[in-house]
């Protein structure tokens, strides 16, 4: 399964906010999918104080299991907890991803009303 192992973030794109001329700080962040089907992500925004359902006070943190659908090439994440408790725990999200190479991924939404891509390399 290419996506097995830890990965460190690259970068976010999203375009939300677009045109205002500013690149909004880049969080730091680890990704890791085992061989048994679990996943987690922690990412940390420097300086900032970002709250949404995903991040509580400059922080992501979620872990939980994970479906893997290399012909679509689509991966459902689980979330068992969150950082930000209730908001999340026992939702799923599916997510599209790409392996340009043998070093990077690229997962994006499924839904198209969301603009947002993370770039992930290797450890």
């Amino acid at each position: 399964m290419p996506v097995l192992g830890d990965w460190h973030l690259v970068r976010i794109q999203s375009s939300a906010g677009a045109g205002n001329g500013s690149e909004a700080p880049q969080p730091v962040g680890m990704l890791i999918y085992t061989r048994d089907g679990h996943a987690a992500v922690q990412l940390m925004y420097p300086q900032v104080s970002l709250s949404n359902e995903f991040v509580h006070d400059g922080y992501e943190a979620t872990f939980g299991t994970y479906d893997l659908d290399e012909k679509n090439r689509q991966l459902t994440y689980h979330i068992q907890a969150s950082a930000t408790r209730e908001k999340l725990v026992g939702t799923s999200e599916t997510l599209h991803y790409d392996l340009p190479d043998d070093q990077h991924m690229i997962i994006w939404p499924t839904q198209a009303d969301q603009h947002w891509s993370v770039v992930w390399e290797r450890y």
